[in-house]
């Protein structure tokens, strides 16, 4: 028997979250928003994700203030403008499509906020272009030519911890089922974490438990206001020497665990414009698994993974337990069906799309009836 195709159970405090098969569509920035409100692209892309056959979809990161937006462009979820937005648009989307479990990605960009779309740079705005101050652990920016954000005061990071946990009410209320914080990528929650980035004297910086002190604290604040699964992607290493490395990030995860996070999304790299990244097919699977062994927590495996049978493997060998896909589901929207084709295996389907499959796969919908006209 598969596993990629096998019910999954996502833990929770309030029993578990039913997954139909274990593939994950990861986080994926649009850069569509207007003034952090989802918008018409949002609803075609989420009706997208949402037939994709996937059994969790991860929407985009999502500011939890204003300030912590990636780009001008980027989802929030920090007001009531923002909540109203985003429940229209996930509610229509989620009308025309299975219903599939929602996870939302909450973050704050820190020091890499204020920034151009990708496809205009991705460089820091000016204020004449739109950008806004920037902070950060500390007094370090991105990249030297950048001008340096400015640390977070004690009162500041308190307010950050409080929009956290105001944008996870905010999802309760809008019906999405699991939020993961991000804490990867060189965003904020990692600039604490990461020695590269954390320069603090106080008892924020220096020493790994302070590094963790900030992340973990959001963590405890976001579960208080949310019983559904929360967890956190991480970047397992900076791919820097002296910088955040897989044995910190085991540490990391076992810390959260404690503090009751349910799942760990292992991902790499960010936090350094001189990051060496070996590339390569399923390059970030083997962090999932140190992982994943460290801390038994339900570990998701990203990176490369494009065909079913590497995605059915890394589960066969417990290097992880679901699979998050991302750019590959932009330039193939149904790769699950192609994957449980491969694979022998069925999922669901919206009816309209029932008569669409090839002769050789003629079996992948599971409950499919089609009748004479």
């Amino acid at each position: 028997m598969n596993l990629l195709f096998t019910p999954y159970s996502l833990p929770s405090p309030r029993g578990g979250l039913p997954l139909a098969n274990r593939i994950v569509v990861a986080p994926m920035c649009q850069y569509s928003a207007v003034q952090g409100q989802a918008t018409d692209w949002h609803l075609a892309h989420w009706t997208s994700l949402l037939n994709s056959g996937a059994g969790l979809v991860t929407l985009e990161a999502t500011g939890v203030t204003a300030q912590g937006r990636i780009t001008p462009d980027c989802l929030g979820l920090y007001d009531d403008a923002t909540e109203a937005a985003l429940g229209n648009y996930l509610n229509r989307a989620r009308k025309l499509a299975p219903a599939v479990p929602v996870c939302i990605q909450l973050s704050h960009a820190g020091r890499k906020a204020s920034s151009s779309a990708p496809w205009f740079g991705g460089g820091l705005l000016s204020a004449a272009d739109g950008g806004w101050p920037t902070v950060a652990p500390s007094a370090l920016p991105q990249r030297p030519e950048e001008p340096a954000p400015a640390e977070l005061t004690l009162s500041q990071m308190a307010d950050i911890t409080q929009a956290f946990a105001l944008a996870a009410q905010r999802a309760r209320r809008l019906g999405i089922e699991a939020i993961e914080l991000h804490g990867a990528h060189g965003y904020l929650l990692h600039q604490f974490l990461s020695p590269l980035s954390n320069h603090r004297t106080d008892a924020y910086g220096g020493s790994l438990e302070n590094r963790m002190r900030f992340p973990l604290e959001v963590l405890a604040a976001v579960r208080t206001k949310f019983d559904g699964p929360v967890g956190m992607r991480v970047s397992a290493t900076d791919w820097v020497d002296g910088g955040w490395d897989a044995e910190q990030t085991c540490t990391l995860a076992q810390e959260l665990k404690a503090l009751g996070a349910d799942f760990v999304h292992v991902s790499t790299a960010g936090i350094s414009p001189v990051q060496k990244i070996p590339v390569g097919p399923g390059y970030q699977v083997p962090f999932a698994r140190q992982v994943r062994q460290a801390t038994g927590l339900a570990t998701t495996a990203v990176g490369l993974i494009t065909e079913a049978q590497q995605a059915e493997d890394i589960l066969q060998a417990g290097d992880a337990d679901l699979i998050a896909i991302a750019r590959v589901l932009l330039y193939k929207p149904r790769w699950p069906w192609e994957a449980a084709a491969a694979l022998g295996a069925q999922l669901e389907a919206s009816r309209q799309y029932w008569r669409c499959l090839p002769r050789e796969a003629q079996n992948v919908f599971a409950h499919a009836k089609i009748g004479q006209r």
